[in-house]
Order: C-alpha cells, then sequence, then structure tokens
C-alpha cells in the first residue's frame, strides 16, 4: 500500500511539472505572437518551428533553446517532460494553437480523454491562447 502511494504521488508530481511547462510555454508563444503577429508554425515532429531567421524559420527540438537569429530568445530551453515523452504543439492557424502533455494521473481533473491514441494513459493535459 505505501509503495502504490509514493507511485501515485510521484505521478501527480510528474503531471505537476508538465502542466507548468506548458503554461510557461503559453507565455512564451504570446511573446512571440506580439513580435510575430501569429503563432510559430508547427511541424510533423510537433515541434515549434520559431527558431533560425525570420525568413527561414526552422524546428526548436525540446530541451533546447527558443532563439531566432534576429536576437529574440522566447525561451532558454524549451521544456522537456519528465519522462521523455515529448510534448505536442500543433498551430491550428496563425492565431491559435493547442500544446498537450501526456498525463500519468487519469483521475487528474484538468486532464482530458485522448482519444488520438499517443498517450498510454489515455489522459493528456491541453493549453490553448
Amino acid at each position: 500500500m505505501l509503495l502504490a502511494n509514493f507511485n501515485a504521488a510521484r505521478q501527480r508530481s510528474r503531471d505537476a511539472q508538465r502542466k507548468s511547462d506548458l503554461r510557461n510555454l503559453q507565455t512564451a508563444l504570446r511573446l512571440y505572437y506580439n513580435d510575430n503577429v501569429g503563432y510559430p508554425t508547427s511541424n510533423g515532429g510537433y515541434e515549434i518551428v520559431g527558431c533560425g531567421s525570420k525568413a527561414a524559420r526552422i524546428a526548436c527540438p525540446w530541451a533546447t533553446a527558443w532563439t531566432t537569429t534576429e536576437g529574440q530568445t522566447y525561451m532558454t530551453r524549451l521544456p522537456k517532460d519528465p519522462q521523455a515523452i515529448d510534448y505536442r504543439y500543433i498551430q491550428t492557424d496563425s492565431d491559435n494553437f493547442i500544446l498537450t502533455a501526456c498525463l500519468e494521473n487519469k483521475s487528474d481533473d484538468k486532464g482530458i480523454s485522448d482519444t488520438s491514441g499517443w498517450c498510454t494513459s489515455s489522459w493528456v493535459y491541453q493549453v490553448k491562447p
């Protein structure tokens, strides 16, 4: 019983980190939006395409700096999931995006069902503008 409680506490702690990561990323995305009159695009790997030069943006891999050649730093290090499951970023249009993290705790009241099959727990947390 004690081990189950300990594991559940660790899951809740990792889920709290995931939610905090996405909220911080949401703030950085708003800064990018203000500077560029739109959110960055996404690629097939669910990464933010917002690094490099304005003329030729490239993907910003998770756990690296989000910087541009114009001198803007939006995050010194993009967050990385505590269990090394990449977060997902999808730009739905220039004014909207969806950030998604896989949650371990299926009873988290901030979570929603994952119908894509990506998350093994079938429970995700999402952030939008």
